[in-house]
């Protein structure tokens, strides 16, 4: 029940990034096209940056787990046995230890710019702690993924979920090589 718990977090949060990026084109579209036909989008390149970082954020979880995420695999996978566990660990504990760190002070941002009523200096008075939440929001949920892969492979010794397993063939590797955008 947990484990779907999880990765429905995982999907939502990736989902939501997605949503984040329509609005952006949205957004830029409508600004674009304003310009031409002298209608203006009011705040429209604040609520632009916004979404954008409401979109990285929120995306880094879902990326994270599909193994889409830079990380150090080249340095690891020159790496076997022990060794390599060894530094899978070590990376996981890094990675856990600046997702906590990161996610911890953005959500005293967040917290803060509620208590305190932080307003935006735009055109449109947004409080602060709303574009803020899908920046602290994506960095906790990152964390959370961060910590259940760290049980995973630490607690019960299994192999990281987010690793792809090598591929078996030429074609294999030009495949996925196209399917990444390289």
């Amino acid at each position: 029940m947990i484990r779907r718990f999880l990765d429905g977090l995982y999907l939502f949060a990736g989902y939501a990034a997605g949503l984040f990026l329509i609005a952006i084109l949205v957004l830029m579209m409508g600004l674009s096209i304003g310009r031409e036909v002298g209608f203006n989008i009011p705040a429209g390149d604040d609520f632009a940056s916004w979404c954008m970082a409401a979109m990285a954020f929120l995306g880094l979880a879902h990326t994270f787990k599909s193994g889409e995420m830079i990380r150090v695999g080249l340095l690891i996978d020159r790496f076997q046995g022990r060794t390599r566990w060894v530094f899978e660990v070590f990376s996981l504990v890094l990675g856990l230890g600046f997702a906590g760190f990161f996610a911890w002070h953005a959500v005293v941002m967040t917290w803060q710019s509620y208590e305190f009523n932080d307003i935006a200096g735009g055109v449109v008075a947004m409080p602060m702690w709303i574009p803020q939440l899908g920046y602290s929001g994506g960095l906790v949920i990152l964390f959370i993924a961060m910590l259940d892969e760290f049980v995973h492979v630490v607690l019960r010794g299994q192999p990281p979920r987010y690793e792809k397993p090598p591929p078996q063939s030429d074609e294999e590797i030009v495949e996925r090589a196209m399917a990444s955008g390289v």
